[in-house]
């Protein structure tokens, strides 16, 4: 039933600094930097790089990370794109050497250039205040001195025992203490990535006093000194077991992290109108998937939302089928712009959207992907019975590694029985003050997904699979290329000012999650908390991101407290319904800020990890 009336807690209010995120400990390192006078910037950074700690199971710093921020004191958004390229030896014809057509969701093969390092060092130098030492002082504290490990950490590690007894000796030496996971809510250290960690500030304070010196220093220590040597050497010298069922070295070098950098974009917008109020909405570009939530926003606009309940089945219907016509253009049409011309100005166009929008109807779309003609062009899909279908009969699936049940919600699911290794990803939303506004959301390098590099303490990202095999489509794979990721931060103008920043973890359902939380709130007047509160559900209709790139056409996953009546009436429109636990889709979280400076804030409640703290 709906949760109008009650909320899991408070939604908070305040004029000093809000910071809402994934994980209690990196929210309250976010406000200890606002409380010693940093700004936005600043406490993103020190959160972003606790939750790398902290939730090592969602994302670890050879990872990537997308911002979106605004900068009060320039009135200008900015993106800052964290999200590493494709290795010089990443070629189609060196996959089609080693006899696959799915680049594997697991070990060496699939890891890109580690992003989130540059990306965040970036925020800081451009719009924080703070030195290197400063913000990583958090994330070192827990590294060295412990951190309580989460429940879905310890089941996490459960599920891949095996796997790192037999395959990876590096990750069982740091992951399995004594030969087993480490329990749930007991003291957990990893003494090389405090090493690692100090190490980069003791080469930032050595090369001089200044902030933007100090900045160098630290990317020069990873990207070209003893971080990038310690990845080369690993991904050079080592035959790591991947979900392919064979194992195989990695393609990453030190020349690919000593060749990239975080760099800096301006964010796609979209104008919307709700409640007798103007909205404009600020996302990445479709180096991501992050503007299919903006084509889901042009679609709906010509919906009456207002008038319909926030878990009605008429609101569900038309959301979800509005996302499956937004999802398959991203499939179609989405990939680096620096290799690819993705239309982004027509599939965001008022006639393009009208003639999109006069496809849906009362019955639920449970066919194949519909992606349209933006500008006339013919769209091209991935040819998924070859590509999968050989993977699956040819060996590419290969020998599950370990078989798991189920964790607690899809997309927390971090090893499927058909040697799937997945990870699922972090999120943090901060305001200030004075006004600046962070959103950010930080994945990959799972501690399941890659074996664990022992001089560094942790280990690569997968990103990777999400390229495809084939040539010619957007998002194929090509040396130096951004893969199309999942991860999309959120930014919200009200009436041309900034005000909202918002998003959630959950691979190909975060721009469904976090557009129902931005509807209900803008359409419904629910608050932060309110609107993070409400049942969630998605649709699995499209073709995954992630290893093995499966799809479930007309699925449609709800939470098991959606009201009874709007299941049965999704279910007489066609939807094939899966009703999950009552508590068990989504992660969010979100800041706001009034003309007038009053700040809000909220934070998930599912999982009993994401918090939102603040004054």
């Amino acid at each position: 039933m709906s949760t109008i009336g009650f909320t899991t807690r408070p939604q908070l209010e305040g004029t000093f600094g809000m910071v809402a995120s994934t994980h209690w400990l990196a929210s309250q390192a976010g406000m200890a930097v606002l409380e010693r006078g940093g700004n936005a910037f600043d406490a993103a950074v020190a959160s972003g790089f606790v939750l790398q700690v902290v939730e090592p199971h969602l994302n670890g710093p050879a990872g990537e990370v997308p911002i979106v921020a605004w900068d009060a004191r320039a009135e200008r958004a900015t993106v800052i794109c964290g999200q590493g390229t494709a290795p010089a030896g990443a070629t189609l014809g060196a996959f089609d050497d080693l006899g696959l057509t799915l680049i594997p969701g697991t070990g060496l093969l699939p890891a890109c250039v580690p992003g989130a390092f540059g990306g965040w060092m970036l925020l800081l130098q451009r719009y924080g205040t703070m030195r290197v030492g400063d913000v990583l002082e958090y994330a070192i504290g827990y590294a060295e001195a412990g951190f309580p490990v989460l429940p879905r950490v310890s089941a996490t590690i459960a599920t891949v025992h095996d796997l790192f007894v037999d395959h990876w000796p590096t990750s069982a030496a740091l992951w399995l203490p004594g030969g087993a996971p480490p329990a749930g809510g007991t003291l957990f250290r990893n003494p090389a990535l405090a090493a690692t960690y100090r190490r980069i500030v003791s080469d930032a304070e050595a090369a001089g006093s200044g902030r933007d010196i100090q900045i160098e220093a630290a990317l020069r220590s990873f990207y070209h000194g003893f971080v990038a040597e310690a990845m080369d050497e690993f991904c050079a010298g080592t035959d790591v077991m991947d979900s392919s069922g064979e194992p195989h070295r990695g393609l990453l070098r030190g020349s690919d992290l000593a060749g990239w950098q975080a760099s800096v974009e301006d964010p796609l917008s979209l104008d919307y109108r709700a409640g007798g109020r103007g909205y404009t909405v600020l996302k990445a570009g479709p180096w991501s998937q992050a503007p299919v939530l903006l084509q889901q926003l042009a679609l709906l606009a010509g919906f009456d939302l207002d008038g319909m309940g926030t878990d009605s089945p008429e609101f569900v219907h038309a959301v979800v089928e509005a996302s499956k016509l937004a999802f398959a253009d991203r499939e179609a049409f989405y990939g680096d712009p620096a290799f690819v011309d993705v239309p982004m100005a027509a599939l965001l166009s008022g006639p393009y959207n009208d003639y999109r929008r006069a496809l849906l109807g009362d019955r639920a779309d449970c066919g194949s992907l519909r992606p349209g003609t933006p500008d006339g062009r013919e769209p091209r899909l991935p040819d998924l019975a070859r590509l999968i279908g050989a993977a699956a009969t040819d060996g590419g699936i290969g020998e599950p590694t370990v078989r798991v049940e189920q964790a607690d919600s899809p997309s927390e699911l971090s090893v499927a029985v058909d040697g799937e290794t997945r990870g699922d990803t972090c999120h943090v939303d901060v305001v200030d003050r004075w006004g600046n506004m962070v959103s950010a959301t930080p994945s990959g390098a799972w501690l399941q997904s890659s074996p664990t590099i022992p001089a560094l303490g942790f280990c690569l990202g997968t990103r990777g699979q999400m390229f495809w095999l084939q040539s010619g489509l957007a998002n194929s794979l090509a040396p130096g290329k951004r893969p199309r990721t999942t991860l999309s931060p959120n930014l919200a103008l009200r009436d041309g000012v900034p005000y909202l920043a918002f998003g959630t973890p959950g691979g190909d359902q975060q721009d469904q999650w976090s557009l129902q939380l931005f509807l209900r709130h803008v359409h419904h007047g629910l608050n932060l908390q309110q609107a993070i509160d409400e049942p969630a559900f998605h649709s699995s209709h499209f073709t995954s991101s992630f290893y093995p790139r499966e799809s479930f056409p007309g699925r449609l996953h709800v939470e098991g407290r959606m009201n009874p009546d709007t299941v049965r009436g999704l279910r007489d429109r066609g939807h094939q319904v899966v009703v999950e636990d009552d508590w068990s889709l989504g992660r969010l979280s979100a800041v706001s800020r009034d003309g007038d400076g009053m700040l809000r804030a909220a934070a998930n409640a599912r999982g009993m990890q994401g918090y939102a703290v603040g004054r």
